[in-house]
């Protein structure tokens, strides 16, 4: 069955504006900032995930990483500038936050149920970088 809403199609950049405003500030705001405000004993923690990859150095500096991938790449993503680099900075790091939420050592109730968030945010992102900004971005109008 093929319904087809011909009205919405002229939308289609207004909605790339309202997913990148609104999970750039869902990063921004709930993710991001505060990572950066929790400092050193907070990075060092957020850092950690990165052993499930076999990565068992630099924890503080990859959890600020992650911290500056969550707060500039969501203000990024708001104003459709350095879009793609951003989207995939994100994806990367909701990749590392979903192979952690979902193991059980980390959450006692680990597996899909925690993992399921961060592994939406990295669809979404993933999303993002293949469709780029749309009309109502920075990056269109350079």
């Amino acid at each position: 069955m093929n319904l087809k809403w011909p009205w919405f199609d002229r939308w289609t950049d207004v909605g790339l504006l309202i997913m990148r405003v609104g999970i750039g500030a869902l990063f921004m705001i709930v993710h991001g900032f505060p990572k950066i405000a929790g400092g050193p004993s907070k990075w060092e923690s957020v850092g950690k995930a990165m052993g499930y990859l076999n990565i068992d150095f630099g924890h503080t500096a990859w959890g600020f990483a992650a911290a500056v991938a969550e707060t500039l790449g969501g203000l990024l993503l708001i104003l459709g500038w350095g879009h793609r680099p951003a989207a995939l900075a994100l994806f990367v790091t909701m990749s590392v936050a979903s192979i952690w939420k979902f193991y059980p050592s980390v959450y006692p109730f680990g597996g899909w149920d925690a993992a399921a968030h961060p592994v939406a945010l990295a669809a979404v992102c993933l999303g993002l970088l293949f469709t780029g900004p749309g009309k109502h971005s920075l990056d269109a109008k350079s």
